[in-house]
């Protein structure tokens, strides 16, 4: 084309490296056995006790178990290495499985505030004991399940969902509790359908919060705590820059945002051959305010402008 250009990109999380999951896969592995067991538990103390509570935090924590899962396989997939089309590899598959981790959040979260609706008016005969037994070991599993993720929450969507998931089955076990000392103290079995709708007002909100995340990422919005106009600001700072266009910054997956622009150069500056110096300060100085970990920029001298794409901005 006969025009001055140049490319840079600055790595931190590579294409081929493992993404922020990766090294949590074994705590996940641990979180997805103790969550399954206290649903089989859960479930068999539902039946006996007769508490749609227990009921509804086993099939909560049935869900949570699936969105473990599904987070796990997600992780051991997004680590194969990049090929052919798939330039970034499968690390993508990471935010589908937030995805439907919400969705499914969002579908336990009705089905329970439904079926509360249901009893009200109409509770059946409850076995406190039990409800109150198998609920206390889950308040414990849970427990543990959250000492094993939290250091880890902040790293990664899939280990945030386990981590907000454990969190939900927590209070969920903590309502059941409330749920069944009220039973026993009092007689008053409305007190499960109370704790069956808390455990619905504890899912839907952060079912919805993972979900937004998680679709904020496959619509390409801009990582958080990136601002464009900052972005663009710094960007024109680095001596010999004119101009920035075409900025677009957005997120591959947990732990990988990325960040492309086409910067102006003045022309003495190309030709005296101190593009690698701009490069390297505009690499610098992104890394470094905005913990961007994939930059790529094209230098451009004033004249190509005339040439670029009229749907460039």
């Amino acid at each position: 084309m006969g025009h001055d250009h140049g490319a840079a990109h600055r790595h931190g999380v590579g294409h081929g490296s493992g993404t922020a999951s990766a090294g949590h896969r074994r705590r996940l592995a641990v979180v997805l056995v103790l969550t399954g067991s206290v649903f089989v538990l859960e479930v068999v103390g539902a039946l006996i006790s007769g508490s749609l509570a227990l009921l509804a935090d086993a099939a909560h924590m049935a869900t949570d178990a699936l969105g473990i899962g599904m987070a796990l396989g997600a992780v051991t997939l997004a680590q194969r290495p990049a090929r052919g089309r798939r330039t970034f590899g499968l690390q993508r598959l990471e935010v589908l499985a937030a995805v439907a981790n919400g969705l499914l959040l969002l579908g336990v979260g009705v089905y329970v505030v439904v079926e509360a609706v249901r009893r009200i008016g109409d509770p059946p005969d409850i076995d406190s004991g039990w409800m109150l037994g198998v609920a206390l070991v889950g308040l414990v599993v849970n427990v543990g399940s959250l000492a094993l993720l939290h250091a880890q929450q902040g790293d990664s969507l899939n280990t945030r969902g386990a981590y907000l998931e454990v969190v939900g089955d927590a209070l969920g076990s903590v309502a059941v509790i409330v749920a069944a000392l009220v039973i026993a103290t009092t007689g008053w079995t409305g007190a499960d359908v109370v704790a069956s709708l808390a455990v619905g007002a504890l899912v839907l909100p952060r079912a919805w919060s993972l979900l937004r995340e998680a679709l904020d990422v496959l619509l390409e919005a801009a990582p958080r705590g990136v601002d464009l106009d900052d972005v663009r600001l710094h960007v024109l700072g680095v001596p010999g820059v004119l101009e920035v266009h075409d900025l677009h910054a957005w997120t591959i997956t947990s732990g990988l945002p990325v960040l492309s622009a086409h910067v102006v150069v003045r022309d003495d500056v190309l030709a005296e051959g101190h593009g690698g110096r701009v490069l390297d300060a505009l690499s610098e100085c992104l890394g470094g305010h905005f913990d961007l970990a994939h930059c790529t920029f094209q230098l451009e001298s004033p004249a190509h402008r005339g040439h670029e794409s009229p749907v460039h901005d």
